[in-house]
């Protein structure tokens, strides 16, 4: 629940920067644009951003024939959540990674690489699954695309702003503005990673009590960055070599950055999550 009020509040923030650099450097005309811009790229992402996530992933429809286990593990899932089957698609991407994406439960997909079909056991794969079944059902899709398209709308306006001197002439003068084109799309940004921050956590919970196997999905989560950074020689899909992108896998692609401070992570520290996931682990009395 908390988490839940956590990214409304941070949602509303964000669009209230919006509004607000709108406001600051066009007036009430600004004002106007932000909001139509910002809803403009809502509705265009909110309908298409699974067709285009699947083919930034490259990814292949995974039929049941080639992959029996996938679907039955998602079948499975998908029947204790009591909510429809997604579409299955396999990237041949060597990195171990999965991402789940669509505008609700009637209308998803699962996409997982081939590197962690390699990499992870079935119970680990369960625990993946689950994760992103969870982004699924928790409509983290929609809200992770909010906040994107938002914090998009901001550095876009902000930099029209910079290009054409809005509001140099209102109050706070030359200087006041000068500081809002460069300040406004560092806050977009990182209120953007906090949202994505916070639905990763509510999904490793959810994830973990769809499945009932909190450890699995701890293991995986260890799995998936160590193997992620051994493997980033290797490279990856347009998906994951884009921002864009990124903070739909259930880990950081190539395995992050270890030296990124915590504001700048998409993603919590895989230590976080571990936690987080054996706390679960020891209410369900997994653990001594």
């Amino acid at each position: 629940m908390f988490k839940s009020f956590k990214t409304f509040v941070l949602l509303a923030f964000l669009s209230g920067l919006l509004l607000f650099i709108g406001q600051t450097f066009g007036g009430s005309q600004g004002l106007y644009l932000a909001l139509g811009f910002s809803l403009l790229m809502n509705v265009g992402t909110y309908w298409f951003s699974d067709k285009l996530a699947i083919k930034m992933a490259r990814g292949v429809e995974a039929t049941e024939a080639e992959h029996p286990w996938y679907h039955a593990l998602v079948a499975d899932l998908s029947q204790r959540a009591q909510e429809p089957m997604p579409r299955l698609y396999v990237s041949p991407s060597p990195q171990p990674n999965a991402f789940a994406t669509g505008r609700n439960p009637k209308h998803a997909a699962v996409c997982v690489n081939k590197g962690l079909i390699d990499l992870l056991d079935r119970d680990e794969m369960e625990g993946v699954l689950a994760h992103e079944l969870s982004h699924v059902y928790n409509r983290d899709i929609l809200i992770g695309t909010v906040a994107a398209t938002i914090a998009t709308a901001i550095t876009f306006m902000a930099r029209m702003a910079f290009w054409f001197g809005g509001g140099r002439d209102r109050e706070g003068g030359a200087l006041g503005s000068l500081l809002m084109v460069f300040l406004a799309p560092v806050a977009a940004m990182l209120i953007q990673f906090a949202v994505t921050r916070s639905r990763e956590t509510e999904a490793d919970t959810s994830g973990a009590h769809l499945s009932g196997k909190p450890l699995a999905l701890a293991s995986a989560l260890q799995k998936l960055e160590t193997g992620g950074r051994a493997r980033a020689r290797l490279g990856g899909t347009p998906a994951e070599t884009s921002p864009a992108f990124q903070s739909l896998y259930i880990s950081a692609p190539f395995g992050g950055m270890a030296s990124m401070g915590k504001l700048f992570r998409t993603h919590p520290t895989t230590e976080t999550r571990v936690r987080n996931l054996e706390q679960i682990a020891r209410s369900m009395g997994q653990i001594a």
